[in-house]
């Protein structure tokens, strides 16, 4: 296990979510899953010995854990995964699959999966033209990425140029 790695609770769908999170990224995989050892008791009463309690995996090479905590803590845009995508194709296929599969689609890139986690889907290329020491080709590619749901790298660039 790394020395730090994303703990995001679940509200009792750790496996499935992180099967789901692995089928959308190569060199991603369930390392480990940890079952309860006993019955819960307390707020935990519902869980019985042999359910699933934590899924540890990589994400496109990361570590992340998923804990089986149930539904009182949901996410929120407090914290989301970004997506550095390299092209149009790429930022088409995760944006169908999160969306397409149950999710929202929110603004300027941002959609919430199924389970209710955020995720930015920002081309490498908008962080590079947002960051330009040209601030005003910085400030037409920012307005033209704020008029966007899921971002359009094509009119990205067009802005750029101005």
């Amino acid at each position: 296990m790394d020395k730090i790695a994303p703990c995001l609770w679940s509200n009792y769908r750790a496996e499935e979510q992180a099967n789901y999170y692995i089928s959308l990224f190569p060199d991603s995989q369930i390392n480990r899953i940890v079952r309860w050892p006993m019955d819960g008791s307390g707020p935990n009463a519902g869980a019985k010995k042999g359910d699933v309690l934590v899924v540890d995996f990589t994400l496109a090479g990361k570590p992340y854990s998923l804990l089986n905590g149930g539904p009182q803590f949901p996410y929120s845009e407090a914290i989301s995964l970004m997506i550095a995508c390299d092209s149009q194709e790429e930022i088409d296929r995760l944006w169908s699959k999160i969306v397409g599969d149950g999710g929202k689609e929110v603004a300027c890139g941002w959609c919430r999966d199924k389970y209710g986690l955020s995720w930015q889907i920002a081309p490498k290329r908008l962080l590079e033209l947002i960051a330009d020491k040209d601030s005003a080709k910085a400030a037409r590619v920012m307005n033209a990425m704020m008029k966007m749901v899921k971002i359009d790298l094509a009119t990205i660039e067009a802005a750029a140029k101005g």
